[in-house]
C-alpha cells in the first residue's frame, strides 16, 4: 500500500496563460464548462464520508493512529473548512487580489474536541455547510467562475473553478485518510 502525501506537499499548478482567450494553462487545465462537474464532486463529498463512516464502532472513530487525527477529526476538520470557504469565495466575488489565509496549525481542530462528539451530528453539520456553499457556487455565472485570486500558500493564481477543484483534492486527501484508518482494523 502506497503512503499517502502529506496534504502541505502536494503541488498543484494554476498557471495563467492568456485569459483573454479564455485560456487557463498549468495543470490541471479545465475549461469553464465543466464547472458543473467539479461542482458535481465537491457535492458529494457529504455521501462519501457518511458511507465511510457507516456502522463503525467508536473505537475506530475515535483511534488516532500514530498521534494523528481520528476519523472524527478528519470529519471535524472538513467541517471547520468550510467558513474558510466561504470567506474565500467572498474574496473571489469582491474582487480579493489574494484569498483568506488558512490556519495552517489547524488550531480551531485541534481545539474542538471532535472525538467526545457524536459522528452522525459531525456528518449533519458537514452536509449542511457543503450544501450552502455548493447553491453558492451553483449561483455563479461563467465570469463569475473565472474570477482569479492568489491563493496565500501556494502563491499561485487560481480561479474559482480551480479553487473549487483544489478543495475538492483536500476532500478525497482526508476521505482518503479515513479509509487508511477503518482499513487498518480489518
Amino acid at each position: 500500500m502506497f503512503k499517502q502525501l502529506n496534504w502541505v506537499d502536494r503541488k498543484l499548478n494554476f498557471s495563467q496563460r492568456d485569459v483573454r482567450k479564455d485560456s487557463f494553462g498549468g495543470f490541471p487545465d479545465f475549461p469553464l464548462e465543466i464547472f458543473p462537474v467539479i461542482i458535481e464532486r465537491f457535492r458529494g463529498t457529504p455521501a462519501r464520508l457518511e458511507e465511510i463512516t457507516k456502522d463503525l464502532f467508536e473505537k475506530i472513530l475515535t483511534f488516532n493512529p500514530d498521534g494523528k487525527w481520528s476519523i472524527k477529526e478528519h470529519a471535524g476538520h472538513l467541517i471547520d473548512l468550510e467558513e474558510l470557504g466561504e470567506k474565500r469565495l467572498d474574496d473571489y466575488l469582491n474582487g480579493a487580489e489574494i484569498l483568506s489565509p488558512a490556519d495552517m496549525t489547524n488550531k480551531k481542530t485541534s481545539e474542538a474536541g471532535y472525538n467526545q462528539k457524536n459522528i452522525n451530528e459531525l456528518l449533519k453539520e458537514f452536509r449542511i455547510a457543503r450544501e450552502h456553499i455548493i447553491k453558492r457556487l451553483e449561483n455563479l455565472t461563467k465570469e463569475q467562475a473565472s474570477v482569479i485570486s492568489i491563493h496565500p500558500r501556494l502563491n499561485q493564481k487560481m480561479r474559482v473553478i480551480d479553487w473549487v477543484y483544489f478543495m475538492s483534492e483536500h476532500d478525497d486527501h482526508h476521505l482518503t485518510s479515513i479509509r487508511l484508518i477503518k482499513d487498518s482494523f480489518k
